[in-house]
């Protein structure tokens, strides 16, 4: 039986996000997101990646249908947006433009809501254990792969997100902060994780 997005979902939102981003004026978008926010943005995506094997081309193909393509037209200009995290192998200096950090956050809370019945079959606790930690293995596997090949693995902290003991814990804590993405005000309960100096 398929699983469905929770209902009020961030559809409407997300509908018009363009515009939505030129206006916006909460209380978050007057201030550049922290080091620490880039590099959880960028761990969110390759998280994203890790579960939607054609995860980089749906993210082009999401935020065109977002209305997003002057922030994200192909490839090329996501990829520089997400070198701003300092993981990186190649990096890009400089304050994240907070239309930019925006339109990443829609981002992925749009492909969060898409994928939410592969996120829900990985924290469901109705799944059968076995198949469960067979999933969990697979795409742990899946996501040290990706750090590997796009972060800097000379980096204490992403050799730390490579330990043996570190990487189902935060694979998990993504995975968690994904599924909290969809629904009625997934946005603006990300965007607060990701100025939130604790988390």
């Amino acid at each position: 039986m398929n699983q469905k997005a929770p209902k009020n979902s961030n559809h409407q939102f997300l509908l018009g996000s363009n515009e939505k981003l030129q206006n916006n004026s909460d209380r978050y978008t007057s201030s550049a997101i922290s080091r620490r926010g880039l590099e959880r943005i960028d761990l969110l995506l390759l998280a994203i990646e890790a579960i939607d094997l054609n995860g980089s081309q749906s993210m082009v193909w999401t935020s065109k249908s977002l209305g997003l393509e002057s922030q994200f037209p192909n490839h090329v200009e996501l990829w520089k947006c997400r070198c701003h995290n300092p993981l990186r192998k190649t990096t890009r200096r400089g304050p994240l433009k907070s239309l930019d950090s925006d339109a990443l956050i829609l981002l992925i809370c749009s492909m969060s809501e898409r994928l939410y019945p592969r996120l829900r079959q990985l924290i469901s606790s109705n799944e059968p254990t076995d198949q469960t930690n067979e999933r969990w293995l697979s795409l742990s596997l899946r996501f040290t792969d990706l750090v590997s090949e796009r972060l800097n693995t000379r980096r204490g902290a992403v050799q730390r997100i490579l330990s043996d003991e570190n990487t189902e814990l935060i694979i998990r804590q993504l995975v968690r902060t994904l599924s909290l993405s969809v629904g009625y005000g997934g946005v603006h309960r990300l965007k607060a994780s990701l100025f939130d100096p604790l988390t």
